[in-house]
């Protein structure tokens, strides 16, 4: 069986005793980097007081580091094998980044991690063999998904990864992608910027952070001074405006009419899918052009596609492929596993 789980992007230093605050690994993982002690993903949401992360972070930067070990810690935790991993960037950085991933990546770990928060144990350390590491464009990996996968989608169409660093767009063919047609640009960030000035004129925010704020645009409300401040207007705008601006103009430039002629179907998946106010400017954009589909589960998507191309480098195995996103709002692992692991410490969502 094949599953797939994630972790918020965000991490903080904490050296707070932290004993029995959270149900599971998942929700309490903490980690070591150089003997620094580092609250991870939904721990540091909820006991951190500034969680931060370095959007499109290098593989030689720490907070990479502590996001790759944690992805792999999760993935080893009920079932420590030799690893086969996919991993990726965006277009925008895949060049420059992907022997330098490889390189460090490449190796035995060793992860250096606290189990208090969870169970009666303290720390310890985990050895992970990573056997193999493929570096993908992480729209290769959606690609991926939609042909391998359950949506065993076929002949040429169009993709849209509506990340929070970055938005990516490409032509898929059956021959491989168009790579005219293959762009980065500025992802839901460039909406969340616009949303924190639009409120800020409005309310005081205080000392609230990206991350706090970010949390508050996923929901219809933000949390000001005791007052629940609806935002749905708000939201509803700066997407619009970061659609008008920004998508919409870029795929102008690089989906040309001969495109269209070749492709009538466009998948939208990321983060931002799950903003129908974004999603609807697709519909109206392309109505009679295309049909806009969006994916069931643009979340994992680009982590499935890692997994399943684990599997092909590796000969079929699925025993030790996993596939390893580490997105600037979510990291995501995918793996195949034989155990049910609800029933023990790690539980998925």
């Amino acid at each position: 069986m094949r599953n797939s789980y994630s972790v918020p992007s965000v991490f903080e230093h904490n050296n707070s005793n932290l004993a029995m605050v959270s149900q599971d690994l998942i929700n309490g993982l903490r980690l070591y980097i150089d003997d620094v002690p580092y609250i991870v993903g939904n721990l540091a949401l909820s006991e951190g007081l500034s969680p931060h992360r370095t959007v499109n972070a290098a593989p030689s930067e720490v907070d990479y580091q502590i996001l790759f070990q944690t992805a792999l810690l999760l993935a080893s935790y009920k079932n420590n094998r030799p690893l086969v991993v996919t991993t990726g960037f965006p277009f925008s950085t895949y060049q420059v980044n992907k022997g330098v991933a490889v390189d460090l990546l490449k190796r035995t770990h060793r992860i250096d991690f606290d189990m208090s928060s969870f169970t009666n144990k303290g720390r310890t350390e985990m050895k992970v063999d990573v056997v193999s590491v493929e570096v993908l464009p992480e729209m290769m990996g959606n690609i991926v998904a939609l042909r391998k996968g359950e949506t065993k989608a076929s002949g040429n169409f169009f993709v849209i990864s509506l990340g929070y660093g970055t938005c990516e767009a490409v032509l898929s063919t059956e021959n491989g992608i168009v790579q005219r047609t293959a762009i980065s640009i500025q992802g839901l960030q460039y909406a969340l910027d616009l949303f924190i000035k639009d409120l800020g004129l409005q309310y005081n925010l205080g000392l609230k952070n990206e991350k706090q704020i970010e949390q508050a645009f996923m929901n219809n409300y933000i949390m000001l001074n005791r007052r629940k401040i609806d935002i749905l207007d708000i939201r509803r705008n700066v997407l619009n405006m970061y659609y008008k601006d920004v998508i919409s103009p870029n795929l102008r430039r690089v989906f040309t009419d001969a495109d269209f002629t070749k492709a009538s179907k466009m998948y939208i998946t990321g983060g931002g899918a799950l903003y129908m106010e974004l999603v609807e400017n697709f519909y109206k954009e392309f109505e009679g052009i295309c049909n806009i589909e969006v994916v069931e589960n643009p979340l994992t998507l680009t982590s499935v596609g890692y997994c399943l191309h684990s599997v092909d480098v590796n000969g079929g195995d699925v025993n030790t492929a996993v596939g390893i996103d580490i997105g600037n709002s979510n990291t995501v692992v995918t793996q195949y596993e034989d155990v049910n692991l609800e029933s023990g410490n790690l539980r998925f969502k």
